[in-house]
């Protein structure tokens, strides 16, 4: 007897990307309806509701890590995969198409092959450029406009005009830096007034390159640290923080936003 053909929908394809000239196969994400629900849990009072020390709170040994080689070594291989689970994807990319107003120039720091953007913002977007640490991953982001290599541990300097973007984003790697204080500063400074800096976070990391701090804490304190980086950085909002983890089949990583707006 022959079978009804499924009408699910593939979470994954395979897909074919260029890299320095040369094809190489991946598995990516597509947007699709899973059976996956995202809610939205305010944290903000819950976590921002103690006035914050008058003194910056975290010594230098709080930035120390495991692994204090190169940077650039650790990185200087491609990695073509995803470092959270497809729920915490869905998650975020959902939670980018109900909070980043079509035209907006975007900035992603710290990005990689992948945005997680939702696929009509190459062309709902007036720019999406990005900064990372790979410029073969960064070569292979179908969503960016333009971008440029950075190591932000050796120079948190952003490459970008003053008042540059309405939003720059951050996904999952907030904990390997080492200068947070002077890249949020940066971050402020390319955002035109009012625009907003989101961050993401789960429970997933290179531990032997997270900071010292970061390894001991849970997802409540992560957020916590976040919004201190904010207020100690100077120039923003107070921080707000939201639970977003997914509901469903293949849900298993949490996902927390921190986001914050630049001060008019």
């Amino acid at each position: 007897l022959n079978q009804p053909a499924s009408s699910a929908p593939n979470p994954e394809v395979d897909d074919e990307i260029v890299v320095g000239g040369r094809p190489i196969s991946v598995r990516r994400y597509v947007e699709a309806d899973v059976g996956m629900k995202f809610p939205k849990t305010s944290l903000t009072e819950k976590i921002f509701a103690q006035p914050w020390p008058e003194e910056y709170p975290f010594p230098p040994r709080a930035f120390q890590r495991q692994d204090e080689s190169d940077d650039g070594d650790f990185y200087s291989m491609p990695r073509f995969v995803y470092h959270i689970d497809e729920g915490a994807v869905r998650a975020l990319t959902n939670y980018y198409k109900e909070n980043i107003p079509a035209g907006s120039s975007v900035l992603d720091i710290c990005s990689s092959w992948v945005s997680h953007y939702p696929e009509d913002f190459p062309k709902t977007m007036s720019r999406i450029s990005g900064t990372g640490m790979n410029a073969l991953e960064l070569e292979a982001n179908r969503q960016l406009s333009d971008f440029k290599p950075r190591n932000l541990n050796i120079d948190p300097k952003l490459p970008y005009e003053d008042a540059s973007f309405d939003v720059v984003t951050c996904v999952v790697s907030v904990d390997y830096l080492v200068k947070p204080l002077e890249v949020f500063r940066e971050v402020n400074r390319v955002l035109k007034p009012g625009g907003k800096f989101i961050l993401s976070q789960s429970n997933r990391c290179f531990p032997t390159k997270a900071i010292a701090m970061w390894l001991g804490m849970d997802d409540i304190q992560h957020c916590l640290v976040i919004g201190a980086y904010f207020h100690y950085a100077g120039g923003f909002e107070p921080a707000e923080a939201f639970d977003v983890s997914p509901q469903g089949p293949r849900t298993n990583d949490p996902l927390f936003i921190v986001q914050a707006t630049r001060q008019s």
